[in-house]
C-alpha cells in the first residue's frame, strides 16, 4: 500500500475510534477492543492493514481501535474503557512493558481474554495468548550475518531502540550472544536512538567523530537508515556495514540500492492476521494459544523476494 493511502487508513481508524459508542452499532454483536502502541510507526501500519483485511471475514463482530500515541496512561485509559464496556476480547500492544502488567491484571480480573500482540514482556504468560515473533531470534540472525560479512572481526556500534522495550532488550541480547562467539569483534559504541531515523542520524554523526566503526547494528530499520544517511554524507558508507531489523519497504529500497547490507523480516501481515484470528476465537469462548511468527534473514541475494511482499 502506498504511503498516502496508509495515512488515509490511519485517519479512518482515528475517526472510527472517535465515533465508537455513538454510531448506533448492533448491541448484539460481539466486540473486540484493539489498543495499539501507536498508529503512525511504519511497521505498525502494516499490522493494521492486515488486521483490517482479516476482520472483513467477521462481519458479526465489531472491532474498536484505540491509538495510545506512545503514552502508557492513555493506553491504560483506553483499556479501562474497553473493560467498562464489557468487550469480549482485547488485543494489546504495550507502550510500556512495566505498566503492561497492571493492564494484564486488570483485564484478567474482568475475565476478558487478552491477546498480546508484537511485544512480549515478563509476565505476558498471564494473558490468554501472545501473537508475534521472538525478538532475540532477530538479533541473532542479524549479528550472525554481520559477523560473516566482517570475517569475524571489527569494531561494532549497536544502536538500541527505546531502552526498556522488550524488542530493544532481546534484539541486543541476541547481538551480544553472537559477538561473544567472536573474540575479534568488539562493541566500541552503544546508545539509543529510540527507533527513530532522525535520532539514528544524529547519533551516527556523533559516533563518527570519535571512533572507527566497521559495522552499525541497529535494533530497527529506521535507525539503520538514519545511520546510512549520516555515513553517506561523510563519504564513509562504503567502508561500513549497516544492519537493521524489520525489512520495511524503505529499508528494502536501501538494500536494493546497495546501502543496507542486512535486515531481518518481521512479518507484520502475519502478526496482524493471526492476532484477529486469535482474538475472534477467544471472543467466541474457544481455547487459544500463542502464535509465534518466525523472523527471516534478508540480504542483497534475496531482497527482491521480500520487496515483492509489499507490492
Amino acid at each position: 500500500m502506498k504511503t498516502t493511502s496508509k495515512w488515509i487508513t490511519i485517519f479512518i481508524l482515528l475517526l472510527s475510534v472517535g465515533l465508537a459508542g455513538c454510531s448506533g452499532e448492533d448491541s448484539n454483536k460481539k466486540v473486540i477492543g484493539i489498543s495499539l502502541q501507536n498508529f503512525s510507526d511504519e511497521f505498525r501500519t502494516y499490522i493494521i492493514d492486515a488486521m483490517q483485511e482479516e476482520q472483513k471475514k467477521h462481519p458479526d463482530i465489531e472491532f474498536v481501535y484505540a491509538d495510545a500515541q506512545n503514552d502508557s496512561s492513555t493506553q491504560k485509559g483506553d483499556i479501562e474503557n474497553f473493560v467498562a464496556r464489557g468487550v469480549d476480547a482485547i488485543i494489546f500492544t504495550p507502550v510500556d512493558t512495566v505498566a503492561a502488567m497492571d493492564i494484564v491484571h486488570m483485564v484478567n480480573e474482568a475475565d476478558i481474554p487478552l491477546i498480546i500482540l508484537n511485544q512480549t514482556f515478563d509476565g505476558a504468560d498471564k494473558a490468554a495468548a501472545y501473537v508475534g515473533s521472538e525478538s532475540i531470534e532477530s538479533g541473532i540472525l542479524q549479528m550472525e550475518e554481520v559477523a560473516k560479512l566482517l570475517n569475524g572481526k571489527g569494531n561494532i556500534a549497536i544502536m538500541d531502540g527505546t531502552l526498556g522495550h522488550e524488542a530493544q532488550i532481546k534484539r541486543t541480547e541476541g547481538n551480544m550472544q553472537i559477538i561473544k562467539e567472536h573474540p575479534d569483534m568488539k562493541v566500541v559504541k552503544q546508545g539509543s536512538a529510540n527507533w527513530s531515523r532522525p535520532e539514528g542520524m544524529e547519533l551516527m554523526e556523533n559516533w563518527m567523530q570519535s571512533s572507527k566503526i566497521d559495522a552499525v547494528v541497529a535494533n530497527n530499520d529506521e535507525m539503520a537508515i538514519g545511520a546510512i544517511m549520516a555515513l553517506e554524507s561523510e563519504g564513509k558508507l562504503k567502508d561500513t556495514v549497516v544492519a537493521g531489523i524489520d525489512a520495511t519497504p524503505a529499508a528494502l529500497d536501501m538494500m536494493q540500492e546497495g546501502k543496507l547490507k542486512v535486515t531481518v523480516f518481521q512479518d507484520a501481515a502475519g502478526q496482524g492476521k493471526a492476532s484477529i484470528e486469535t482474538a475472534v476465537k477467544a471472543a467466541n469462548g474457544e481455547e487459544v494459544e500463542d502464535a509465534i511468527i518466525p523472523y527471516q534473514l534478508v540480504t542483497p541475494e534475496n531482497v527482491d523476494e521480500f520487496a515483492a511482499k509489499y507490492e
